[in-house]
């Protein structure tokens, strides 16, 4: 039986805000998000457009779930840290 995959991802906001989520699809997910109709906090206009820059692939939504919480309940600067220790440069 074949699994399908989860995603935790990370989105960079225009305003420099940083989005931590999860999905099944991340190019839908994008472009929920990029048109006003993704989480609450992505749908001001002055957080758009949204940038990925950061996905991590799970074989379970409960992981990737729990990947979702952790960095989103982590002040900025451990946000960063996360990032830069995945070789993403914000």
């Amino acid at each position: 039986m074949v699994t399908k995959p989860y995603y935790f991802y990370v989105l960079l906001c225009a305003d420099q805000t940083l989005y931590g989520g999860f999905t099944d699809d991340l190019e839908r997910r994008l472009a929920t998000h990029n048109a006003g109709k993704g989480a609450k906090y992505t749908r001001p206009r002055s957080r758009r457009p949204l940038k990925m820059i950061y996905h991590e692939t799970f074989s379970n939504k409960s992981a990737a779930l729990k990947a979702e919480y952790a960095f989103k309940h982590q002040p900025r600067a451990a946000k960063l840290k996360f990032l830069a220790a995945h070789d993403v440069k914000i």
